[in-house]
């Protein structure tokens, strides 16, 4: 199979795939409602990629060595007929893993399994707090804890195992219930991933003040529960893997601030409109909608994929300063997380 390496070795494994621009959540991390109201124009229907678009790009990227594709948004749920999607890049050759990221509002049971049938084999929970005055506080649309809760279960339930459940952990807001995020998992079997806060995008209001840092959030659990790191799966993961000592699950640590990984990011990312980008801070994506939609060749779409890859230099996190903070990115709703 051919592997596609970027500028600095770095292969490209994984697709991200945003299938709308469009959430029903506000949370004010990624799409704060001063910004993102009644009034903001999401893309028109005839701008996102068609499913058969985006079934033929990703056999194009699968044919340069993506192995995993997610789904995500805005709120992948969104779209209409999304099971019909992952059925057509379940039929994708070198496709070995295909999962998705939702907040779980509209996960029922019923869905899970479409979702399972058509080739979906895990999903990602956005939950911020087990707490619902905290939780509907940050979602900025009073939606409960409840029903994010009986989401997972329904995915654990439906088969879409193990299931990871993700926390943005923000100072001031959320930072004092991690233990209590960490012990309701416990036992549970699904997988917490605590996410340090990032400056996604242009309109969060991101401070390095704000971050809690992976030290202090394994300090907290730590002092809780015993642990240890466990080595990684597979070169590229983001998440730095622990397991509590007393056989209780394990968890993990996304520290793209104070422990940056941009050595080993495997991770292209499609837009819903058909933008191609190398890395979450991006600013600008290589458009690969005119060309699918303009009778180019699989050949030329590839060739094109191969070159933005190639070149490919993208060290957001570990160059960080006060100067490339200023620089405008594209906003994670836009791109997935």
């Amino acid at each position: 199979m051919v592997v596609l390496s970027d500028a600095l070795n770095r292969p490209m494994q994984d697709l991200r795939i945003s299938v709308t621009d469009r959430c029903n959540f506000r949370c004010r991390y990624c799409m704060p409602r001063e910004v993102f109201g009644p009034d903001f124009a999401f893309l028109p229907h005839e701008e996102l990629l068609t499913f058969e678009e985006i079934a033929r790009l990703a056999a194009l990227f699968a044919a340069e060595g993506v192995q995993k594709v997610r789904l995500t948004g805005g709120e992948p749920l969104l779209r209409r007929d999304l099971p019909e999607l992952v059925r057509m890049l379940a039929k994708i050759p070198g496709i070995e893993d295909i999962a998705m990221t939702t907040n779980g509002s509209l996960l029922t049971l019923q869905r899970a399994r479409e979702l399972r049938d058509a080739g979906l084999q895990r999903v990602t929970v956005s939950l911020d707090s087990v707490h619902d005055h905290t939780f509907m506080r940050m979602n900025d649309v009073r939606f409960p804890v409840s029903r994010v809760l009986a989401a997972i279960e329904a995915a654990q339930s439906a088969g879409l195992d193990p299931v990871k459940v993700n926390m943005v952990v923000k100072r001031g807001v959320n930072d004092s219930e991690v233990t209590d995020m960490a012990g309701h998992f416990r036992k549970t079997g699904a997988t917490v991933r605590f996410i340090e806060y990032m400056d996604v995008g242009n309109t969060n209001g991101w401070r390095l003040d704000d971050v809690v840092s992976a030290d202090e959030i394994l300090a907290a659990i730590a002092a809780k529960w015993p642990i240890e790191p466990v080595p990684p799966k597979r070169p590229g993961e983001v998440a730095t893997r622990y397991r509590y000592l007393d056989g209780a699950g394990e968890f993990g640590v996304i520290a793209s601030v104070t422990r940056p990984f941009c050595s080993g990011c495997t991770r292209a990312r499609l837009s819903s409109d058909g933008f191609l980008y190398t890395c979450l801070f991006g600013s600008t994506g290589m458009d690969l909608r005119t060309p699918i939609r303009s009778d180019v060749s699989d050949a030329e779409i590839r060739d094109i994929i191969e070159k933005v890859w190639g070149r490919r230099r993208d060290r957001y996190s570990e160059e960080r300063t006060d100067e490339t903070k200023q620089r405008i990115k594209v906003e994670m709703s836009h791109i997935g997380g």
